[in-house]
């Protein structure tokens, strides 16, 4: 390798459209991914509660202050506002590519409450608040029938969204036409756009998952190795839509298992969402930095999976699935459940510091 590359990471990004974000706030972490090319970075209430078990250091002393602040404040204002600050304090890792990209990198993915997933209302107001954090917040709303109602109201109103939630080719479509939308609104009223840098996340990782519960729930015969491959087909026939129909929305690829979910898409204009383990194993890796994006999955792959396992097929057609049925999609509703957790998981977090156990010295 090239000594101006510091890793392979930053070589595709210096080489290639294709731009990587850290999948974590963690300080720690993000400092690692913005020395070796990263220009953003996401939270969510798995990945926060993550943070403060790894750098609690960094925030116990923050935490009594914000009880003592707020004498009044229950356990579930007093962790979003904890949620929000962490998210602040990575934005400003991130604001010198922000000024240097002129808004179009370097921004931080707050995730508005992942309870509120049927309320529109909510997490377009939501999203709005987190915008006026930082001047370079990006705000994650999930692709449910409601999410995306509020996607095209947040982007309206001027929110750089990033959809989350979102396993499938129809609703990485349904966002960018929701984007669309807010946007067109927004210049027919004379409102500037050109700030605004909206992407769609795929869950590459979450979409293998399901159909690797469903494979086995159904007891379905299929090659294991096939099944690593159902999110980067699904990924990769939504980006060709994508530069097909030139929507302003760009694709993020997130929640890795393998290093294809990380190789098979150099090249794209795109953004690959790492976390940090994955990023070392990456950079340490003897995979060739070249394009790929362009190359198909193999159509025998292809053709097994849309064969045997129905909802590869609803997550791969244009049409698999409507609006109505995102949020009863299994991988959504696993997603859900995981992210409701985890927030009430982080307000426990919380409670302890509010209500310490008078049985422990």
């Amino acid at each position: 390798m090239s000594e101006r590359f510091k890793s392979k990471l930053h070589q595709i990004t210096v080489q290639y459209p294709t731009d990587y974000w850290n999948d974590s706030c963690s300080i720690e972490e993000l400092s690692y991914a913005v020395e070796n090319g990263a220009v953003g970075a996401t939270t969510n209430p798995t990945i926060v509660l993550g943070v403060l078990k790894k750098e609690m250091h960094l925030w116990e002393d923050r935490i009594r202050e914000l009880i003592a602040e707020h004498p009044t404040w229950d356990e579930s204002a007093l962790t979003w506002k904890l949620f929000e600050e962490i998210a602040v304090k990575a934005a400003a890792l991130l604001r010198p590519a922000y000024d240097r990209y002129g808004g179009k990198k370097g921004r931080l993915s707050i995730q508005t409450n992942p309870a509120a997933y049927r309320n529109a209302e909510a997490v377009a107001q939501q999203a709005v608040h987190f915008d006026s954090l930082a001047p370079n917040m990006q705000v994650k709303a999930p692709v449910t029938q409601a999410g995306v109602r509020a996607i095209e109201e947040a982007t309206y109103q001027g929110v750089s969204i990033n959809a989350t939630v979102s396993f499938t080719v129809p609703q990485a479509l349904a966002v960018a036409e929701a984007v669309e939308r807010g946007l067109n609104r927004r210049t027919a009223e004379g409102k500037a756009v050109d700030f605004m840098s909206p992407v769609c996340t795929i869950m590459v990782g979450r979409t293998d998952d399901w159909m690797k519960v469903v494979a086995k729930r159904d007891g379905i015969e299929i090659d294991p190795a096939t099944l690593d491959w159902a999110g980067i087909a699904c990924v990769k026939k939504a980006y060709g839509i994508y530069q097909q129909r030139g929507y302003r929305t760009r694709l993020l690829v997130a929640a890795y298992r393998h290093l294809g979910h990380a190789s098979e898409f150099i090249g794209g204009d795109l953004v690959l969402s790492i976390p940090y383990e994955w990023q070392v194993k990456f950079n340490a890796s003897d995979i060739e930095v070249r394009e790929r994006m362009s190359q198909p999955v193999d159509a025998k792959i292809v053709a097994e999976l849309y064969e045997k396992i129905p909802d590869f097929r609803r997550a791969y057609d244009e049409d698999g699935l409507s609006v109505e049925e995102f949020d009863t999609y299994g991988a959504t509703v696993r997603t859900l459940r995981g992210f409701i957790t985890s927030a009430h998981d982080l307000m426990a977090v919380v409670r302890d510091f509010m209500l310490p156990n008078p049985d422990v010295k």
